[in-house]
């Protein structure tokens, strides 16, 4: 791992280890979290259904997502460190205790008791086999991009390409006003590659079999 990722790792595990310790003071309740859905089914209930700001891409996947990353990723609107103005309008609307029932509901929707592959279902290309390289990519995200090594950083392995993009440039530009995302580890990793980089790196790492997915409310289907 080079100088700046080692510097910014070290950040991180201060970050992360703060989101862990409030995730474990607040206990989700998936059946509770069902009823606090309305705001989220809208565009996470629908497949491939496409966001239009600050670019056209898909909303994420976040059934089968893990709880406490889910729960972070709103704290981290409500406290304005991801800058998307609907999400930290919704995130805003929300006590501790709802973002944890949420993210319970979320993580326990997408469980099907398959155990999410150890080894990559497609390998990379040279060309992207350096870019996860360079990136250390998989010491946080954990093996097939599937098993992060806190449950604080997100899975990634099947998500949506132009998704993981969009989310990827964020990173890069954590400055913007309405839609940088401060993260010190993202932060660091994104701004050693050029767009084009970027996108071959979310390509690949949505081609890869994962957890995660939508699952369609009945009103949806």
């Amino acid at each position: 791992m080079n100088k700046l990722l080692t510097s910014v790792f070290a950040v991180a595990v201060a970050s992360v280890t703060a989101f862990s310790v409030q995730a474990q003071e607040v206990k989700g309740d998936a059946k509770a979290g069902e009823t606090k859905i309305a705001m989220c089914i809208g565009c996470h209930g629908i497949q491939g259904y496409q966001a239009t700001f600050p670019e056209v891409y898909k909303v994420p996947k976040i059934s089968g997502q893990g709880a406490k990353y889910i729960a972070s990723s709103l704290a981290a609107y409500k406290k304005g460190d991801r800058k998307h103005p609907t999400m930290r309008g919704i995130a805003d609307s929300l006590s501790d205790q709802d973002m944890a029932d949420v993210a319970a509901y979320y993580e326990q929707s997408g469980q099907t008791g398959a155990a999410a592959a150890a080894k990559a279902s497609r390998e990379p290309s040279v060309q992207v086999a350096e870019l996860l390289k360079k990136g250390a990519c998989v010491s946080c995200h954990g093996e097939n991009f599937a098993k992060p090594i806190d449950p604080s950083y997100p899975k990634i392995a099947g998500q949506y390409g132009d998704y993981l993009y969009a989310t990827l440039k964020a990173y890069k530009n954590d400055t913007h006003h309405t839609w940088g995302r401060a993260n010190p580890v993202m932060g660091g990793v994104a701004k050693q590659f050029s767009n084009n980089e970027l996108k071959a790196l979310a390509t690949y790492v949505a081609s890869l079999d994962g957890d995660l997915k939508t699952v369609p409310q009945s009103r949806f289907r």
